[in-house]
């Protein structure tokens, strides 16, 4: 049924809300603001990150490029290591790549930090293609990434294309690609806000992810 799959990275692949706080808030600090409960940072997780600055704190363009410089230097070095690859998602990337599903990541982290990331985590080997965002940001929306990785693979048959996330930005990204999605309820995405961006599917955890990957 898919041939093709394309994976989020945080959130659905790894559980990096440590590294992605960690470096908000040692970016923040540069502009004197600081946060109390790094849980109120998670909203940076999923989007890309000049938008947060502007939307969750009002930065102009010019002050979110560098609050994303100094986000940077901190995640460089220290954020991309405080990470976890959640449970099972190595045997099912197995079981895909067994059956001969074709791989792909398509994340709005830069294209570099998420190579290293899953090759630091093992993860790297069972994917046919990595496509991520630019770090000069002129790639950066999901819908973007999406149509770089459907291009780079030179996937055309869309029928048998789905896109996973845990965040409305994926769904929206791959209905403006006109490809099924599928939320998954154990990343940082509610399902409130799956269904209300029109997540084709959603699961509540790996096993049942494994399920609907594998329908033939």
């Amino acid at each position: 049924m898919y041939q093709n799959i394309l994976f989020d990275l945080d959130g659905t692949l790894t559980n990096s809300e440590l590294g992605i706080t960690n470096s908000v808030a040692y970016a923040l600090k540069k502009f004197d603001i600081e946060v109390k409960d790094k849980k109120e940072l998670t909203i940076f997780i999923g989007p890309p990150l000049r938008s947060s600055f502007e939307s969750f704190y009002g930065f102009s363009k010019e002050k979110s490029l560098q609050a994303v410089e100094y986000y940077r230097e901190y995640f460089s070095e220290k954020g991309l290591y405080e990470n976890k690859v959640y449970e099972n998602i190595p045997e099912l990337l197995a079981s895909l790549k067994q059956a001969g599903k074709k791989l792909a990541v398509a994340t709005s982290k830069p294209e570099k930090f998420s190579i290293q990331i899953l090759k630091h985590f093992g993860l790297y080997d069972y994917f046919d293609f990595v496509a991520g965002a630019t770090m000069d940001g002129s790639r950066s929306k999901k819908a973007d990434v999406i149509g770089y990785a459907l291009e780079s693979m030179e996937i055309e048959n869309l029928s048998e294309t789905i896109m996973v996330g845990d965040r409305k930005h994926d769904v929206i990204g791959a209905q403006k690609q006109n490809l099924t999605s599928v939320g998954v309820l154990y990343g940082f995405g509610t399902k409130e806000e799956l269904e209300k961006a029109g997540a084709s599917f959603i699961v509540k955890n790996v096993s049942q992810l494994k399920k609907l990957l594998m329908l033939k």
